[in-house]
C-alpha cells in the first residue's frame, strides 16, 4: 500500500486538493447563505488539504492497522503542517487566511484543539475509507493518462499559484498603505482641530488686549495688524492641511474601491490581520459592495 509512482502521488495530491475545496466551499457557503469559492487559489483546489492528505498517508504507513496511532500521527502531523503554513502565509502576505483565535485551546490562531482532533479522525477516514476507492481508480488509469492529467492540472496549478501569490502580496501592500493613510488622516484632522482652536484663542486674546491696553490709535492699529497676520498665517496653514486631507481621502478611496484583489477577500471571509485589522475590515466591506 502507498507504493506509487511520482505522477500517481501528484494525481492524489490534486484529487485531495479538490475534495478539500468541496468540503470548505460547502461549509462556508452554508454559513454565508451564498456560494463562496473558498481558498487562496482561483481554481477549485485547496493545497493545504492536498498536502495534508499526502502527509497523512506517509505518516500512517508505518503504523497502518493501529487506528490509535493513525489518529495520533495524523492529528500531530496535519496540525504542524497547518501551523507552519499559516505562520509563513501571515509573514508573507500580512494577514491570516484562517484564524482560530476565537476557538478554545488555540495556538496563535493558526491551529486549535478542535481542528487538530478533526485532522486525526480525517486521517482514519482517509486511510480506511476514502483512499481505497481512489487508489483503485488511479491504478485503473494508464501511465500516459496519469501523466497527461498531472501535466495539464499542474500547469494550471502553477500559473494560478503565481497569480494568486502576486495578488496576495499586492493585497498586503494595500493593507500597509491604507493603514499609513488612516494614521496620516487622523494626524491631519487633529492638527486642523488644534489650529482652529489656536486661531480662535489668539484672536480672542488680541481683541481683549485691544480693549484693555489700547492707549492710542497707533497701538490699537498694531494689535489689529498682528491679529490679522495671525489669522492669515493660520488660514494658510489650514488651507494646506485641507489640501493634504483631500489628497489622502482620494487616495484612500482609490485603494478601497479599485486597487486590490477583491476576489481574494471574498474567497477568505474569515481572514484577519493583527497589524492591519481596521484596514482589512474596511476592504472586506468594500469587497461586498464592488463585485468583480
Amino acid at each position: 500500500m502507498y507504493v506509487y509512482t511520482w505522477y500517481q502521488w501528484l494525481l492524489f495530491f490534486f484529487i485531495y486538493c479538490f475534495i478539500g475545496w468541496v468540503i470548505e466551499s460547502t461549509y462556508v457557503s452554508i454559513k454565508s447563505f451564498h456560494f463562496v469559492n473558498r481558498g487562496f487559489l482561483r481554481l477549485p483546489l485547496l493545497p493545504l488539504y492536498g498536502s495534508g492528505a499526502i502527509l497523512m498517508l506517509f505518516l500512517s504507513l508505518p503504523v497502518k492497522g493501529n487506528l490509535i496511532f493513525v489518529f495520533l500521527f495524523g492529528m500531530v502531523g496535519a496540525s504542524v503542517l497547518e501551523y507552519l503554513t499559516g505562520y509563513i502565509m501571515e509573514r508573507l502576505f500580512k494577514m491570516k487566511y484562517w484564524d482560530y483565535s476565537k476557538n478554545p485551546f488555540n495556538l496563535n490562531g493558526y491551529v486549535c484543539l478542535g481542528t487538530s482532533i478533526a485532522w486525526g479522525f480525517l486521517t482514519i477516514l482517509l486511510t480506511e475509507v476514502v483512499h481505497r476507492p481512489l487508489e483503485w481508480l488511479v491504478f485503473r488509469l494508464s501511465a500516459t493518462t496519469c501523466i497527461f492529467l498531472v501535466t495539464g492540472i499542474g500547469i494550471l496549478f502553477v500559473y494560478d499559484s503565481i497569480q494568486s501569490t502576486r495578488a496576495a502580496l499586492d493585497l498586503g501592500k494595500v493593507l500597509e498603505s491604507l493603514t499609513k493613510i488612516r494614521a496620516e488622516l487622523e494626524e491631519v484632522q487633529v492638527q486642523m482641530s488644534l489650529l482652529k482652536a489656536e486661531t480662535a484663542q489668539k484672536v480672542s486674546e488680541l481683541k481683549s488686549e485691544t480693549m484693555q491696553k489700547a492707549a492710542s490709535v497707533k497701538e490699537e492699529t498694531m494689535v489689529k495688524l498682528t491679529s490679522l497676520k495671525t489669522e492669515t498665517t493660520n488660514a494658510i496653514k489650514e488651507s494646506t492641511l485641507a489640501e493634504r486631507l483631500q489628497a489622502l481621502t482620494e487616495t484612500r478611496e482609490k485603494l478601497t474601491s479599485r486597487f486590490y484583489p477583491k476576489g481574494l477577500l471574498r474567497r477568505n471571509p474569515t481572514a484577519s490581520s493583527r497589524l492591519f485589522g481596521e484596514a482589512l475590515r474596511e476592504l472586506k466591506e468594500n469587497a461586498k459592495k464592488f463585485k468583480k
